[in-house]
């Protein structure tokens, strides 16, 4: 079994020594980090967020993770996808103590391409900045995400570490709906169907799904009267979550040997993606902070410690349809959050099996 380390939002006295900050000190002293960056270029891989979103990892932790790199001697930089918002949620070089920089540079163009071959999904173009780096802390938000179900350690890397155009032929996985514009007749009974407000005809009179509201349900099939519209394949929603094991399994590959450890927020944990850029209320109250070498053993046991009995509507949009079974992502999104967690698995990134040790 893989060791995942866990401190609880549980506190049992007034006291700062029981609070989330002072027990996740504790529990990057229990960690092999300090062995693993004394002397090396250290990247901090987050998400700083977007817009007006305020539910990313608070910057009291990131700070208290720096010093400790710092401490141990590490050369430390935080880096995203974009940082230009990072400042709107404190995230600051002043506050932080180190460099925030985008992983693929000022414009963009800084990435070595490496190839895959999956379907349509043809290049991983890692970002520069990750690609120099010796040691990579994965340091993710946990959450919901509308096309793979969860959005963790796997996805942080995946649609993070990456290009747009990578992120974009990732995308391009989705699907499962099939449109036949000879048999439209545009009388929008299939717009008018929809739940979740996941199509719509464009200015040009064609159709197109939103595959991150869609669950699936096949209204739009039941209510078309002239069959423009089938479900071809229901579960394609799965070739996204392999396209992401797939791009993490080939940015991973590039660090040595235990040089990438990860660290999971479970706090603010909300149905949508931080690059939304806003924010809605949690789904579930706050667990804690995990931690973790094998990125499939904590992605697991994130997704255990997240009970749908616990679910407060608040989290969820008024009059929102919800699944009856499977996972609480799964019954809020339609898609299962664990087939990401068999794919990287099955491509040998760590072992669904943990063991969890509570820092107190």
């Amino acid at each position: 079994m893989s060791k995942v380390l866990f401190s609880s939002v549980a506190y049992s006295q007034y006291d700062y020594q029981v609070t989330l900050p002072a027990k996740f000190e504790r529990l990057l002293d229990q960690t092999p980090l300090k062995d693993m960056v004394s002397g090396k270029l250290t990247a901090i891989k987050m998400h700083v967020g977007r817009g007006i979103g305020f539910t990313t990892i608070h910057p009291l932790f990131v700070k208290i993770l720096v010093e400790r790199l710092k401490g141990w001697g590490a050369e430390v930089f935080i880096t995203d996808q974009e940082v230009s918002g990072a400042r709107v949620r404190g995230y600051t070089e002043e506050l932080l103590g180190c460099p925030i920089v985008d992983v693929c540079g000022v414009t963009g163009k800084y990435f070595y391409n490496k190839g895959v071959d999956f379907k349509t999904f043809k290049n991983v173009d890692v970002a520069g900045h990750i690609h120099d780096a010796e040691v990579m802390i994965d340091l993710s938000h946990v959450k919901g995400h509308g096309v793979c179900g969860y959005g963790g350690a796997c996805k942080n890397i995946a649609m993070g570490c990456v290009t747009d155009r990578t992120r974009q032929e990732i995308h391009g996985l989705e699907g499962g709906i099939e449109w036949i514009d000879e048999k439209c007749t545009r009388c929008e009974l299939c717009i008018r169907g929809c739940n979740h407000n996941a199509n719509k005809f464009d200015e040009n009179g064609q159709y197109s799904v939103f595959f991150h509201h869609c669950t699936y349900c096949g209204h739009c099939v039941k209510v078309c009267p002239t069959g423009a519209i089938a479900m071809t394949d229901a579960n394609k929603y799965e070739d996204f979550q392999t396209g992401m094991a797939l791009c993490t399994k080939t940015v991973l590959d590039l660090f040595a040997p235990n040089s990438v450890y990860y660290i999971n927020f479970l706090t603010n944990i909300t149905a949508l993606c931080d690059c939304w850029g806003m924010s809605t209320p949690s789904l579930v109250p706050d667990i804690g902070i995990a931690a973790s070498s094998d990125i499939v053993a904590i992605e697991r046991a994130c997704l255990d410690m997240i009970d749908y009995r616990k679910l407060d509507m608040q989290g969820v949009p008024k009059g929102y349809e919800l699944g009856t079974e499977g996972h609480l992502f799964q019954r809020v999104h339609a898609k299962d959050p664990f087939v990401q967690i068999g794919k990287l698995e099955e491509l040998g990134l760590g072992t669904q099996k943990y063991e969890i040790t509570e820092v107190e």
